[in-house]
């Protein structure tokens, strides 16, 4: 191993670290929010928005996130990082949803029921009752995809995202130093992706044990 790749060029390894860590909460956000309404839309009472919510699921789950980073680069005149974020907000929503709406599905009927019997509406129900429970069970699945998501960021290269991997290819291309770069590279990727397997763990083993508790 040539540590002089790392030592040299460390600046540019931490700026696109930096990058990928911005661009992959901010699509963490954003795609939990989109991805929770788009779930709701889904089991709402409106039958055009459950169709809504299904067409977008369906249809963006199956294109792949690099062909939708291209679509929002080209298309929306986004520079590289705003339309990487964009693109991986959009793929990742609709896993999201999927989990938040098998969630609500595993909250007793009771639940809305109840809720609804007090005075509150449809959405305050949904939003004071249901999804806190709903979150709370499909936590894991939700930290899976998280994690999914922070690999998935680096495609923003493919549109000069300045995120790690881009960073990497520039070092490569400088340094002509291919395979070394490249595993440097994996290693900060591994700095953001251990620390999130690990919550993710620690929180199913929670849940684990507060199941068994409260059986």
């Amino acid at each position: 191993m040539d540590f002089s790749i790392l030592t040299i060029n460390i600046d540019s390894f931490l700026q696109g670290l930096k990058i990928t860590l911005i661009a992959s909460l901010i699509a963490l956000l954003c795609s939990f929010l989109l991805g929770t309404m788009i779930a709701v839309m889904r089991i709402g009472p409106f039958k055009l928005l459950n169709w809504l919510g299904t067409a977008y699921v369906e249809f963006i789950r199956n294109i792949p996130v690099l062909v939708i980073i291209f679509f929002t680069y080209l298309v929306g005149n986004f520079g590289g990082m705003v339309a990487g974020t964009i693109g991986l907000t959009i793929y990742t929503s609709s896993f999201i949803a999927e989990a938040i709406r098998a969630g609500i599905l595993s909250v007793p009927k009771g639940q809305m029921e109840a809720a609804r019997s007090t005075g509150l509406s449809y959405g305050q129900a949904m939003r004071m009752v249901i999804l806190p429970q709903a979150i709370k069970i499909v936590i894991p699945p939700l930290g899976n995809q998280f994690i999914n998501l922070v690999k998935n960021s680096s495609l923003l290269a493919v549109v000069a995202g300045g995120d790690l991997m881009y960073q990497g290819d520039l070092i490569s291309a400088k340094t002509y130093v291919t395979f070394d770069t490249y595993v440097f590279v994996a290693l900060f990727y591994l700095l953001l992706t251990i620390p999130l397997s690990l919550g993710v763990g620690y929180l199913e083993k929670r849940m684990a044990r507060s199941h068994v508790g409260g059986a």
